[in-house]
């Protein structure tokens, strides 16, 4: 059921979002004030093909436009997963999405965190996918330094008995399975 106060606040949302509402989220050191003419002209192009007011767009559709995800299918994936949650809660992925919600997005190991701030239904470029949320996400977890285990330089040919046995050394530091989803070096379990 949609509430009078519904399309207000969408209204109210769509209106900061372009600059023009008294709120803080269309402050002036905000990244909406698109000064390049090529990034107005996409956003405009965006809100024209966004939902009309007191609408709403499925979840899986909006994480793809706004590039969360590769393609809406890993959109629809992940949300059959349980890997997309909207204001704390599982979803579907045809979960409607309203300005204002939350959106969580668990994948590679790293989790994030965005609420919307713009309705689109269209997937668009880099600079208007940023204006159409807010990232509250946690840094992500430095890279490691180290080199992977068991890269070799090319041409550098068979491994030697020492070098195998290096490669193996560090893979069970780093708890990289062998053949089986076995540790290396374990046999399988006798059967029979």
């Amino acid at each position: 059921m949609v509430s009078e106060g519904s399309d207000h606040e969408t209204t109210d949302a769509r209106d900061t979002a372009a600059g023009t509402g008294t709120t803080g989220a269309g402050a002036p050191g905000d990244s909406t004030n698109a000064s390049d003419p090529k990034t107005a002209a996409a956003i405009a192009a965006a809100e024209a093909a966004g939902p009309a007011s007191g609408e709403s767009v499925r979840v899986d559709s909006w994480i793809w436009s706004v590039r969360l995800v590769k393609t809406r299918s890993q959109g629809a994936t992940a949300c059959r997963g349980g890997h997309v949650r909207v204001n704390g809660e599982r979803v579907k992925p045809a979960h409607s999405v309203r300005v204002g919600d939350e959106v969580r997005l668990r994948q590679e190991g790293r989790e994030r965190i965005v609420v919307v701030r713009r309705l689109i239904r269209k997937r668009v470029g880099p600079p208007v996918a940023v204006q159409c949320y807010v990232d509250n996400s946690p840094p992500p977890p430095p890279r490691e330094a180290v080199a992977p285990a068991g890269i070799r330089d090319r041409g550098t040919g068979r491994p030697t008995k020492r070098d195998r046995r290096e490669i193996e050394r560090l893979r069970a530091l780093n708890g990289l399975r062998g053949p089986g989803g076995r540790p290396e070096g374990q046999s399988p379990p006798a059967t029979g």
